[in-house]
């Protein structure tokens, strides 16, 4: 596959997945995390027009109530036929602990997961911020919370990929990270302290959030090799450049900047919905990468080197990030 090139990167080709290609996706059931604001809000909103059954995940329940109230008024006289269903789910990335209680909440409420959608995230918060265990936050909320919540749903997300009726292919797991195009990102794909834990990068603007969304590539990895076998897809996605709540620590100029030159976030929604449900996503991209705003991509040689062992040529980084991920949830399982 040839590289794509920074400028379709920055500027990406209008999309051809949108909402008008969904399919009815009444009986089905959804995950977004994120979806009180931004681009998991308009993904909630074209899901939920499709007649799906949309958990709007977000960290308070008068966020999560705030959004379904919006997309109730704004899909008024829109939607698919019948209308979907929308439910709140309280999860704070922050706390493992919530994210554990939000999980159990949602496995008694429903029967099937169709489409994970981890597109919740922190971008450059104050420094030295950290989750409610002390961890650094971007690795935190970016890694850890998405790790432990894609843990606990798999039990159900392979039984939906098992139940009668179910489509090949349709059950996916996606991780939204960044662009991660080769000169986007720091040279490595993550750096770790002698105990294994991933060091905390303040030399360069945006340096952590970037590697923390090289630990989100490398999870899409690790849960394709561990549900493929299910007949589950598990992909990372660019998103595209949007102005979004993800610049709220960002100055005044760089915000400016942003709102000038990109674009709204139902761009992003059209990311989400190729990496979720676009039948051009298959068993051959499972663990890969896809762009804005419905593309294929190809990862940065330093996320897959990190994947390999140092046996096979590569870093082995992966393993010790998943390792400090196992290690920092276990207690949460």
């Amino acid at each position: 596959m040839p590289p794509v090139s920074t400028l379709s990167t920055m500027f990406p080709p209008s999309p051809k997945f949108t909402e008008r290609n969904l399919p009815s996706l009444v009986g089905k059931v959804y995950i977004v995390t994120g979806a009180a604001s931004g681009v998991g809000f308009e993904l909630a909103k074209f899901l939920y027009g499709a007649g799906g059954t949309v958990y709007v995940a977000a960290r308070s329940a008068a966020r999560c109530e705030g959004a379904i109230q919006k997309i109730l008024q704004e899909t008024k006289s829109k939607t698919k036929g019948q209308s979907g269903r929308l439910e709140s789910l309280v999860i704070d990335l922050s706390d493992l602990a919530s994210v554990k209680a939000g999980v159990e909440d949602f496995l008694r409420r429903e029967t099937r997961l169709d489409v994970l959608m981890h597109n919740a995230a922190v971008m450059t918060p104050p420094k030295e911020s950290k989750d409610k265990h002390g961890h650094d936050l971007e690795i935190g909320t970016n890694c850890l919370a998405p790790y432990l919540m894609t843990l606990l749903l798999e039990p159900i997300l392979i039984q939906t990929a098992k139940a009668p009726g179910t489509h090949a292919n349709s059950v996916r797991v996606v991780f939204v990270i960044s662009c991660l195009q080769e000169g986007f990102v720091p040279g490595g794909a993550m750096s770790f302290d002698a105990t294994g834990t991933p060091v905390i990068l303040t030399d360069k603007f945006m340096a952590n959030y970037m590697q923390s969304k090289n630990g989100g590539a490398w999870l899409a990895l690790h849960f394709a090799e561990k549900l493929g076998r299910h007949g589950i897809l598990s992909v990372s996605l660019h998103p595209g450049l949007m102005r979004t709540e993800l610049q709220r620590h960002w100055g005044f100029g760089l915000k400016l900047a942003m709102s000038i030159t990109t674009k709204s976030p139902v761009y992003g929604a059209y990311s989400e919905l190729y990496s979720g449900f676009s039948p051009e996503v298959t068993p051959e991209h499972n663990g890969g990468y896809m762009m804005a705003w419905g593309r294929i991509g190809e990862l940065t040689n330093d996320v897959k080197d990190g994947w390999k062992s140092e046996a096979k040529g590569g870093t082995g980084a992966a393993k010790k990030f998943l390792e400090y991920c196992d290690r920092e949830t276990k207690t949460f399982l």
